[in-house]
């Protein structure tokens, strides 16, 4: 019994100092660090093909890049007005979002003020130029240096020198997508036209396929867009034409008609910006990538692309990429025949972005 109860007693001393010891180790252990939450806004389906699923290629991107840090949110078929951006971005801030991105022009105004009320949390928005000093910022691209190129391609390829190209709207960024598109296949193929016709929306099928078909049958035979899904791509193969896609390769959607596409590589941008954050080193500023830093891309070039194409756009690429071949060096002439840009002059991105103007060649209004 004596021999019993030392042991018990020996056993009792041992369980009080480990609860003791154990116990100051719970209590002195910082806290598990919460992941960052980072949300981003569409004004799309993300199964779009296009633009915003381009955008949520990024999101993906960043999640995996920071493999449990950043946790994301995101909301699909935003309309572009004060009331449905603020809510939705304040029901990301309610689950604890620090940085959003707001992913449409039409995003901006709302964006402003929200980054107004929220001064805790970091704004980027796409494709637009208000910004402030303190958690607010934009970003875009050049993507007319990928146009260029794409243009290319649709000037070698055309046999009817009719090419067309479905467009959202008639903001400046479609006028510089279009007059660089242009001006890269008339580089090859002076007489070479484009024909626009204006959907007035950013993401509507049935819009752009009627668009694409009715650019079909005024005999254009190369399709390209600046619209988010890829009806006129398809469009394009039903007919037995020829397709230039937008914003992520969609080759699986037209593969008969399908032969390049202009890209955006958000991830990227996403993880550098969210790093920085972290960091606590970011501040607001007006991003413009391009090829050279990998922000821009053209998909490589399909089996269905004109022979020597490939060969084309590589040497002309690598003169971008070393910062010889700036896209708007005159002269170049608007519809009307004015000089809009003189010899030997070449816009810098301030100048491209007052362009209110369509090349010669395009054949279309501002409407």
């Amino acid at each position: 019994m004596k021999k019993f109860l030392a042991v018990l007693l020996i056993l009792v001393l041992s369980m009080s100092m480990f609860t003791a010891c154990g116990g100051g180790t719970e209590e002195e252990a910082a806290p598990a660090e919460e992941p960052m939450v980072v949300g981003f806004i569409y004004v799309g389906p993300i199964g779009d093909s296009g633009f915003n699923f381009a955008h949520d290629q990024g999101r993906l991107y960043l999640e995996e890049h920071f493999e449990g840090a950043v946790t994301t949110i995101y909301q699909e078929n935003v309309a572009e007005n004060m009331q449905d951006v603020t809510s939705t971005a304040k029901n990301m801030i309610d689950q604890g979002a620090k940085v959003i991105f707001t992913t449409s022009f039409g995003f901006m105004d709302a964006t402003e003020t929200l980054a107004a009320e929220y001064p805790d949390v970091t704004f980027m928005h796409f494709s637009g130029y208000k910004m402030n000093d303190t958690n607010f910022g934009n970003f875009f691209g050049a993507m007319e240096e990928a146009r260029y190129l794409s243009g290319i391609v649709a000037g070698m390829k055309t046999e009817t020198n009719k090419i067309g190209y479905v467009a959202a709207f008639p903001y400046t960024e479609l006028l510089i997508g279009i007059n660089a598109f242009t001006l890269g296949a008339q580089s090859v193929n002076p007489d070479a036209t484009v024909s626009v016709i204006w959907t007035n929306s950013w993401g509507d099928p049935a819009k752009e396929k009627d668009a694409a078909t009715a650019l079909l049958d005024q005999g254009c035979d190369v399709m390209a867009q600046h619209v988010d899904s890829t009806a006129p791509q398809i469009a394009a193969q039903e007919r037995g034409a020829w397709a230039v896609g937008y914003n992520t390769d969609s080759s699986a959607a037209a593969p008969e008609a399908f032969m390049t596409a202009p890209l955006w590589n958000h991830g990227v941008f996403y993880a550098e910006q969210v790093q920085k954050v972290m960091d606590g080193t970011w501040t607001p500023e007006s991003y413009y990538g391009t090829m050279a830093d990998g922000y821009i891309g053209l998909l490589p070039l399909t089996a269905v692309a004109p022979e020597g194409a490939q060969e084309k756009v590589d040497e002309i690429q690598a003169k971008i990429l070393a910062g010889e071949f700036p896209i708007f060096t005159g002269p170049i002439y608007d519809q009307n025949g004015t000089e809009v840009v003189p010899a030997g002059k070449s816009l810098n991105r301030e100048e491209i972005w007052t362009m209110d103007y369509l090349v010669k060649g395009v054949q279309g209004s501002l409407q």
